[in-house]
């Protein structure tokens, strides 16, 4: 997971924290988020020697994130991408979104 978040690390808004599961815990990207003021919550892997410090409070509510997702995706025209245009996309991304949030 973390491979492709490199190529991603450069675009990231300022924000005040990043929520990810343990396929990003590595030492570099800790770095490289708290070099761009960003402060990580990612439990260590279990194979990791040394525990890392993380708000598992914050952890938890990370699955609120993901429950989005999954509505986001019963949405056959987002799931599929019909639209090829962005911008269109992201409109349509949008759309789902208002209507998940007023039912």
């Amino acid at each position: 997971d973390y491979i492709g978040a490199r190529a991603l690390l450069s675009s990231l808004p300022n924000v005040d924290w990043l929520l990810g599961d343990r396929g990003y815990d590595a030492d570099w990207f800790r770095d490289a988020l708290k070099d761009k003021g960003i402060r990580p919550c990612i439990p260590g892997r279990k194979q990791r020697k040394t525990p890392v410090k993380y708000d598992q409070r914050r952890y938890k509510r990370r699955n609120r994130i993901e429950i989005m997702f999954g509505r986001l995706k019963d949405w056959r025209r987002v799931a599929t991408r019909y639209d090829r245009c962005p911008k269109v996309f992201l409109s349509a991304i949008a759309l789902a979104a208002i209507v998940i949030y007023w039912l």
